[in-house]
């Protein structure tokens, strides 16, 4: 009989005296966390001055206030409200403790990921602090949901309001109320806290004194080595933009060439991520001549900077370079976010002038209607777009972290929350995930640029109302008569599946509205490979609910790019010999994905 050996882990004891100095050893990281804040504001890289949100937030609370203060039978009601919440709860953990059955008085939902570790439920202390904190978040909620005479841009505020103040103060953020923390605390001798505290100064230190939390591992994870890596050549590049051409890898390729006009809120390389998700690779590969813009990460010195200046100097610019590239006067066309804002205002300049450039539109996840523009609107009224423009004046620019923070503000719990509590209580670095690591590159905005955006479109909403002005012009959609593939994804908290179906109706010419299951992101770039979610497709699209769009659609198992990939072949299937990348006009400045996609905020 063979002999089997048995291995044994030895339960790592706890030592107070390991406790006690890994407990100084943190105290002393957290002191150099501190340290990293006061230097910037020594050496003036850092302000302390509140953010204009803690005013905003002040304000929309004040209101909600106002309406159950000014009433003493609401006042009693409201509190008579959460005080009988709180003793049903008490009385149930009681009889717990007695050992009796006792529902619980409120449950998380089965998709919160915070509470998913099982002695949120086992433990009788875990349980009771987590039914404390979901039965106040339900009534701090019913105070906005049940506050009578706020207008709706006041309600929406409150309610987002509401819930990053509430997702802040959950229990699963401190050591002592959130169990799977504690125990890694106790099983390390408080080795978690040491690490957690080092990366805490560290993420400090490189946010220049604010804190710049890191949601990737960036140690395996570099453009133009593991992202971005589709073969290529910058051919054109101005003050705003370099112009990538992709090199060919079929023998032929579609005759009208295509055009990428990225959001310049984000780096292009969203698109070209690893090659197994690259868009670009995968256009290249379906025999397309793919070209795309790469925004530059803007200074003071292009502050000044208008939305004409992107036009022009962008996709205008892109396609004179594209035609003495190739000798092809019109292009195929893909906006996407902003991107597409701008490519739509570009078709709408262009139809005005009469210039036939453009053989087709994509757009993905863009809006031209900003009535239904979701979370986002939150942040626009005259009182916080001049705020912005006041400090936009200071600076030239809006930086980079302040957008991405807004972003990462939408989805706090998986954007914020959940890297705080993994990085800094329990000492864990994050994988390399190169999603979060474009996330994390943020681009900076010139001020004209980026308030004219805000105003135009969030504020005013110009484009659609046919009002909107550029370059002398006026702009109307539906003078718009090239063909347009218009993407919509199910769960867009930036462009809102809603919002971009009732922007197709402004158009003038054939519009193709596909929706994406996933969101902003995960529902565009989702490789054909991968297996994964799905898209809908239904021609009506005027005068219908998403709703009532979704009844009569058909759903599709897969990726749409394929179905992309055969609409853009319908609208033009003529075929030419591969290109070769650059021109005797326009010879190469040097390997994608070029300078400027490098530099960081």
């Amino acid at each position: 009989m063979a002999d089997v050996t048995i291995e044994t882990q030895t339960v790592k004891k706890f030592d107070p005296e390991a406790f006690a100095m890994n407990l100084a050893r943190a105290m002393e990281n957290s002191g150099q966390a501190l340290a990293a804040y006061l230097k910037a504001r020594e050496n003036g890289e850092a302000r302390d001055k509140p953010p204009n949100e803690l005013s905003e937030l002040v304000k929309t609370f004040s209101a909600v206030a106002e309406y159950w203060l000014s009433d003493n039978d609401r006042s009693a009601e409201l509190q008579s409200k959460i005080a009988k919440a709180y003793l049903d709860l008490w009385g149930s953990s009681v009889r717990r403790l007695a050992g009796e059955e006792a529902p619980p008085a409120i449950a998380p939902s089965p998709r919160d990921k915070r509470f998913a570790d099982p002695e949120w439920k086992s433990n009788q202390f875990f349980d009771f602090v987590l039914q404390l904190y979901l039965l106040t978040t339900q009534w701090a909620h019913d105070l906005v949901r049940n506050a009578e005479g706020l207008d709706p841009h006041t309600r929406k505020k409150a309610e987002f309001y509401v819930q990053q103040v509430t997702n802040a103060l959950a229990p699963s953020n401190f050591v002592l109320t959130n169990p799977e923390v504690l125990r890694e605390t106790l099983a390390s001798n408080g080795d978690n806290l040491v690490r957690g505290m080092k990366m805490l100064a560290e993420d400090i230190e490189a946010g220049r004194g604010t804190l710049r939390i890191r949601q990737s591992d960036p140690s395996n994870l570099a453009v133009g080595v593991n992202m971005a890596t589709t073969p290529g050549k910058v051919i054109f590049q101005n003050e705003l933009m370099q112009l990538i051409q992709y090199a060919p890898t079929t023998e032929t390729v579609l005759r009208t060439p295509l055009l990428i006009v990225p959001p310049w809120i984000n780096k292009f390389y969203i698109l070209d991520l690893k090659p197994e998700k690259s868009f670009i690779k995968w256009c290249v590969d379906q025999g397309v001549t793919v070209f795309v813009i790469s925004w530059v990460n803007p200074d003071k010195s292009l502050g000044a900077k208008t939305w004409e200046d992107y036009m022009k100097q962008g996709p205008l610019a892109a396609m004179d370079a594209i035609e003495r590239v190739t000798g092809e006067m019109k292009v195929h066309t893909v906006g996407y976010c902003v991107g597409g804002t701008l490519l739509a205002t570009t078709l709408a300049w262009l139809a005005e002038k009469r210039r036939m450039r453009v053989t087709s539109a994509t757009l993905m996840a863009a809006q031209v209607d900003f009535t239904h523009a979701g979370d986002l609107l939150v942040f626009v009224d005259e009182d916080q777009i001049s705020a912005i423009e006041r400090d936009m004046r200071a600076t030239g620019v809006l930086e980079g972290s302040k957008m991405a923070m807004a972003f990462n503000m939408l989805r706090s719990n998986d954007l914020i929350w959940s890297f705080v509590v993994s990085n800094y209580l329990k000492g864990k670095l994050p994988s390399s995930f190169d999603l979060l690591h474009w996330n994390s590159d943020a681009t900076r905005m010139p001020a004209a640029n980026h308030s004219y955006y805000l105003r135009n479109c969030y504020l005013e909403n110009r484009l659609s109302a046919g009002t909107m002005v550029l370059d002398n012009t006026l702009l109307d959609l539906s003078k718009i008569k090239v063909p347009i593939y218009n993407l919509a994804t199910r769960e867009d908290h930036i462009a809102p599946a809603d919002s971009v179906l009732y922007g197709s109706q402004f158009f003038g010419g054939p519009v193709k509205y596909v929706l994406s299951g996933s969101g902003h992101i995960a529902g565009v770039v989702n490789p054909p490979s991968s297996g994964k979610y799905q898209y809908w497709t239904n021609d009506n699209i005027t005068d219908v609910t998403l709703a009532d769009w979704l009844k009569g659609a058909q759903e599709h198992k897969g990726s749409w790019w394929p179905d992309w990939r055969q609409w853009l072949q319908t609208n033009d299937p003529e075929e030419v010999p591969a290109r070769a990348v650059g021109a005797a006009a326009l010879p190469a400045i040097e390997d994608a994905p070029g300078s400027y996609v490098r530099v960081r905020a």
